[in-house]
């Protein structure tokens, strides 16, 4: 789930389900060409491209070319972070401004920083996967604990955005607009100098042309779009929509922990999948060892669903729910003024 309110979207007419689609349809293949779009949704190329610019330029969407960490070899860590009250803001923007983190924001009372911290393979390699992260934190002042607790399977998230679940296009709409699945391989992706700097080129804007690729690489356009489709292969690269929770009515996201009977883990992980309001879900280590991202259009519509569906999957036993107040950084580079 994408949390950024762009400064101007008050100003902007509002958006329509013209625009959900085309969010849909991006989701799906954020590289997906407008003119593909456009005869998928049965309108012009001209009001594709003219609707995206006004997305774009209202800082209501844009779309990120990310990299996949299990593709990669590396680790993901969910971090949870107490702090006094003065120190949690600024702990949260610097932790924003790292190039190790993503969905970093505060939860309720204003006392707590959420993040998730990837490791780098290199550290993999040599001593179980500790982000740095982890290694600095105890040396930050002013904090009171910091828990963190290792990702051991995703059920949905990453190439799995909510917006797939929105319905905002019919299964032969999808179908149309979907490329291949992925195969990830059987050893971690080794990563060039150079394919950091296409991936770099990516994360900030996941539609840069190719010419624009080529100049930042040193490649040909023609080994810019070769590489390109041999990450895609392979999954470990793949493309997010980032958007304001305008586009679809979701004023309320909150993170959720919930404690399932182990014999049931993997049953209870694929049906909180399917669920409309789960954004991003994860077996992880810990006391509680499911995590759930939860996003809602406000707290009655949050407890309808944790008395209703959660409440009605028999392998959970216990549940923790703390409402996000503030998002700092989604799943990209680190914007002012984006969250």
């Amino acid at each position: 789930m994408r949390h950024h309110a762009g400064r101007n979207a008050r100003t902007l007419p509002p958006p329509d389900d013209l625009d959900r689609q085309i969010a849909h349809a991006l989701q799906l293949d954020g590289r997906a060409a407008f003119s593909h779009i456009a005869e998928v949704l049965g309108v012009s190329d001209q009001t594709v491209a003219r609707r995206w610019a006004k997305l774009r330029a209202g800082r209501s969407m844009r779309v990120l070319g990310l990299t996949e960490p299990m593709v990669l070899g590396e680790t993901v860590w969910l971090v949870r972070v107490s702090t006094t009250p003065d120190a949690a803001v600024p702990l949260a923007e610097a932790l924003a401004r790292r190039t190790d983190t993503a969905w970093v924001g505060l939860m309720a009372g204003g006392t707590e920083v959420s993040a998730v911290a990837r490791s780098s393979t290199e550290w993999s390699r040599e001593g179980g996967g500790e982000a740095l992260l982890l290694r600095e934190l105890p040396r930050t002042p002013r904090l009171l604990a910091v828990h963190a607790y290792c990702q051991l399977h995703q059920y949905f998230g990453g190439a799995k955005g909510l917006i797939l679940k929105s319905g905002m296009l019919s299964p032969a709409q999808v179908a149309q607009l979907s490329p291949p699945e992925p195969v990830p391989p059987d050893e971690p992706v080794q990563l060039t100098a150079d394919d950091h700097k296409l991936l770099t080129a990516l994360a900030q804007d996941g539609r840069t042309p190719v010419p624009d690729l080529a100049a930042a690489t040193g490649w040909s356009l023609s080994t810019v779009r070769r590489r390109m489709a041999e990450l895609r292969a392979t999954g470990t690269l793949y493309f997010d929509v980032d958007y304001g929770p305008h586009l679809f009515d979701q004023g309320l996201r909150a993170a959720v922990w919930l404690s399932v009977r182990p014999s049931e883990l993997h049953a209870t992980g694929q049906a909180l999948a399917a669920h409309p309001e789960v954004a991003f879900a994860c077996a992880t280590t810990g006391p509680a060892n499911v995590f759930l991202t939860v996003v809602c259009r406000d707290a009655a519509a949050l407890y309808a669903y944790v008395t209703g569906p959660l409440a009605r999957l028999p392998g959970v036993r216990d549940f923790e729910t703390y409402p996000m107040v503030r998002s700092l950084k989604g799943p990209g580079p680190f914007v002012s003024g984006l969250h």
